[in-house]
């Protein structure tokens, strides 16, 4: 595997989901039992699993991470008829579940490569295709204060692999594009899109399974 991912890098940038943080248990078990507790029904959490992630696979890249495009999808995994059918109550409790902590689960590397990468006096940010919830999401797994500053796709304007997240983390920075490394576990929206905005791009593939992909680990950036 290659190393010497930082050699000549000042700040690394990291996407969210799947790069730094996974719905846990899962999509459909915080659902479920978000329903459960407001009084909305038992529903079964791996049903719901299939039918949002073929969701998200049917909204793929249009998909522009606004409260009304979560609507949305909610509506569709919960398998309520026409869009945005589902109870304004649910999806409100829906909607403010996934700020919090218990929805979340980070994963072991985070906290130890971010501490290695700091020392190293390198500078750190998100950028990260997400809705507003995104600050006090991290805020509530206490990983805002690791990030110098925290880009959300739906506050930016433009959504990965677009240029201009990118080109606005880097303005925010003040630095060089080709000395920002930009790490996610999506290779269109984070290698490539980070490459074409002249960023260092790495493909974060944890399930080890992608040949192509850089690094399996976060911490394998540090070798």
């Amino acid at each position: 595997m290659k190393t010497g991912w930082l050699d000549g890098i000042r700040a690394v940038s990291f996407d969210v989901g799947g790069t730094l943080v996974e719905p846990w248990p899962s999509v459909g078990h915080v659902y479920a039992a978000t329903a459960a507790l407001g009084g909305f029904g038992d529903l079964d959490p791996l049903g719901l699993n299939l039918r949002f992630y073929s969701a998200w696979k049917r909204h793929g890249a249009l998909f522009d991470f606004t409260k009304d495009s979560w609507r949305k999808l909610v509506s569709e995994a919960l398998a309520d008829p026409g869009d945005g059918a589902t109870s304004p109550e649910l999806f409100e409790a829906i909607w403010t579940a996934f700020t919090q902590a218990a929805a979340w689960r980070v994963f072991d590397d985070v906290r130890p490569c971010l501490a290695a990468i700091k020392a190293r006096g390198l500078r750190c940010c998100v950028v990260s295709n997400w809705d507003e919830r995104l600050v006090p999401t991290l805020q509530n797994l206490g990983l805002a204060q690791e990030f110098e500053f925290i880009l959300a796709s739906a506050e930016v304007g433009f959504t990965k692999p677009e240029r201009g997240i990118f080109e606005t983390a880097q303005r925010a920075f003040g630095l060089p594009p080709e000395q920002i490394l930009h790490v996610g576990d999506a290779r269109r929206e984070d290698r490539d899109g980070a490459n074409g905005a002249g960023f260092r791009g790495v493909w974060l593939d944890r399930s080890g399974r992608e040949p192509e992909a850089d690094i399996c680990r976060l911490t394998d950036l540090l070798g």
